[in-house]
């Protein structure tokens, strides 16, 4: 069993940053690839980026390849997504979640989901 706190959200002007947390409970955080996903009102939930349990592979949706960067801390059970260069179209409830399979861009290979933090980017 793993449980997903995410923070870090928040209001930011266009073109400003955002650094996103998700502390991890549960001693086998490690074995687990994650995953940031986000969800604007009105629309489906997308994937956002995604890292392997061991190696650091990642891997990132086209629209935010080259602004969001996404690492893990095993140590400290958590993994990140750094936000920069944020737009408003970005705006959106962000989830974190936990694959044991490894890394995927698909919602329904994730096991675990965190509850959200708002993310708010006024232009």
């Amino acid at each position: 069993q793993v449980q997903l706190v995410e923070s870090g959200g928040g209001l930011v002007q266009a073109g400003g940053s955002l650094r996103l947390s998700c502390a991890a409970s549960g001693r086998t955080f490690s074995s687990y690839a994650m995953g940031w996903f986000r969800q604007a009102p009105g629309k489906e939930r997308e994937f956002v980026a995604a890292i392997s349990w061991s190696t650091n592979n990642t891997m990132y949706a086209v629209s935010v390849k080259g602004r969001f960067t996404i690492s893990r801390d095993n140590a400290k059970n958590t993994v990140y997504l750094e936000m920069n260069s944020l737009k408003p179209e970005d705006t959106a409830v962000y989830y974190c979640a936990a694959n044991r399979a490894g890394r995927s861009a698909l919602a329904h290979m994730y096991d675990y989901w965190g509850q959200g933090t708002q993310v708010t980017v006024s232009s």
